[in-house]
């Protein structure tokens, strides 16, 4: 009980990318030096996470510069590199934002991801999440110039090409495959007319854990000026009751630096919670008490054996060293109450 994992990304190297550009920054080596610097990359982030003690690993998302684009890249038809620009989130953190542009037929002439997998499998015998942006979020975050459809007729199609890929991924070994869907918190009713379905078509048939990862974003200034200011935090009380009905495994929530009323997870009942303890908005490193803290509100509303302490959100933008202590708190909170449960059976 009380398995511990993140929701994905760890902060890249400088000598990967400028960690002052934070989310998109170019890569630093050359091209012919590239695949090496990021083999690099994801030992040290995958031992990072094992001296730490987390039990469901990562590569860290140290290949993607982007959590969509990762995916794009590996399509045809989609251009990451001259992008567009459009209204992204409800226009809720920024009006616009720069997006990558549908400029063809898009397929997926290969699996996208199997290699990084198999590289992060040999160099770990710990269980590894892989995560993929899920249908909504790839439609809101691309700007389509070739379709001209709907956007739940293009969900659709992203779903079909996420279902081959994690349908590989799965079969090459993959523990758990987390869908992001940020935009589950923003559209709700977009998720009630077409999100939860096109969520159904990308899961259909994958062989392993699958999961959905629903936060408010990464810990940017931005977004952590929307969150200063915002008073609403019920969207989990709409989605929550509705994943309840998937085939979805597992529910990734941000609780630690949002108003999340703890008390609505139990809208998720039968599900695993991947419940989120760690801020990723912030350098300041939370101690175990405060995270062991976290963990116990949450024990009254999910059952501890369904409860995984994990991450807000990406750690993506924050310092190394940062990053590193904070997953050290992690497992040494989830430690502390597992430790009392233990003590009470």
């Amino acid at each position: 009980m009380l398995t511990t994992t993140l929701a994905g990304s760890l902060p890249k190297p400088s000598w990967l990318a400028d960690p002052r550009l934070q989310l998109f920054a170019p890569w630093g080596p050359p091209a012919d030096r590239l695949r090496e610097a990021q083999d690099d990359a994801v030992r040290l982030c995958l031992l990072d996470q094992e001296e730490a003690g987390i039990d469901i690993v990562s590569d860290g998302e140290q290949r993607r510069r982007h959590y969509i684009w990762g995916f794009l890249d590996g399509l045809t038809g989609t251009d990451t590199q001259r992008l567009g620009k459009k209204r992204t989130r409800g226009g809720r953190y920024v009006a616009e934002q720069e997006v990558a542009r549908i400029v063809g037929e898009v397929t997926r002439p290969a699996p996208v991801m199997g290699p990084a997998l198999a590289f992060a499998k040999a160099h770990t015998r710990r269980p590894i999440k892989v995560a993929l942006p899920g249908p909504m979020t790839m439609v809101d975050t691309t700007l389509d110039e070739h379709y001209g459809q709907d956007e739940e007729s293009l969900a659709m199609r992203f779903a079909a090409l996420l279902n081959a890929e994690a349908r590989d991924l799965a079969a090459a070994g993959a523990a758990v495959i987390q869908f992001d869907e940020p935009c589950f918190n923003i559209y709700l009713d977009k998720v009630k007319a077409w999100g939860i379905r096109a969520l159904e078509a990308a899961i259909e048939g994958v062989s392993c854990t699958t999961a959905i990862h629903i936060c408010y974003s990464y810990g940017i200034p931005r977004v952590l000026a929307w969150k200063k200011a915002n008073t609403e935090w019920g969207q989990y009380a709409v989605t929550l009751p509705l994943l309840r009905e998937t085939r979805i495994a597992q529910i990734s929530v941000e609780c630690a630096a949002s108003g999340v009323d703890v008390a609505l997870l139990a809208e998720a009942r039968g599900k695993d919670i991947l419940l989120g303890v760690i801020d990723v908005g912030t350098e300041e490193v939370e101690s175990p008490a405060l995270v062991a803290e976290r963990i116990r509100k949450a024990l009254p509303h999910v059952e501890p054996g369904r409860l995984f302490p994990c991450t807000d959100c990406g750690l993506v933008p924050r310092s190394r060293q940062a990053a590193r202590a904070k997953l050290r708190a992690l497992v040494e909170g989830a430690q502390m109450v597992r430790r009392e449960l233990g003590a009470r059976t």
